[in-house]
């Protein structure tokens, strides 16, 4: 399925359903909880984290069943569609891409796997036999450190990519739409 939109095509297009945006916006909402507002190691913290982990896995079913561009096999970030994405970057060009582009395709499921790796190291810091394991507590501070960085890219290249491609992909995340200015 081909998810290149014709360059400099007017007017609006649907992109983003319901459940991709409200998907997208909760995540971020439990995130920023859990990392710079709740107390870690809390029951609070730990019920973030959790709707964190299970908005991800709601998130990995609708890439099956979901919309058009909400499912994998829309954008799946083959290694060919990635290098090729980088390819275009890299000469000037910015192609533009109705569903997500190889490379945020590759960052959106990074972030997703983290998400779900913190949601597992931080379940098992609970359970009788990982209880007060030093490297398990380490590790689940590295991930939260590599995400709030990989969200901080995520959301840089979201502004900048945006303006380059002359499409508005924060506000498609808030429309549902892409526009072309």
């Amino acid at each position: 399925m081909d998810n290149t939109a014709v360059q400099g095509s007017p007017g609006a297009v649907a992109v983003w359903d319901p459940f991709v945006r409200v998907f997208h916006w909760s995540l971020v909402g439990c995130v920023l909880l859990d990392q710079f507002v709740l107390e870690e190691g809390e029951a609070p913290h730990r019920w973030v984290g959790y709707a964190a982990a299970a908005l991800v896995l709601a998130r990995v079913v609708w890439g099956f069943v979901g919309s058009r561009h909400a499912r994998f096999a829309d954008f799946f970030p083959t290694p060919a569609r990635v290098h090729e994405h980088a390819r275009a970057l890299l000469q000037g060009r910015h192609p533009t891409y109705l569903g997500h582009s190889p490379l945020g395709a590759l960052m959106m499921l990074t972030l997703m796997a983290l998400v779900l790796a913190l949601g597992v190291t931080g379940w098992l810091q609970g359970t009788d036999a990982f209880w007060g394991e030093e490297w398990l507590q380490e590790l689940h501070e590295g991930l939260a450190e590599v995400l709030i960085w990989a969200a901080g890219v995520h959301a840089l290249a979201a502004i900048v990519l945006g303006r380059l491609e002359r499409v508005g992909l924060v506000r498609a995340m808030l429309t549902g739409t892409k526009r072309s200015y």
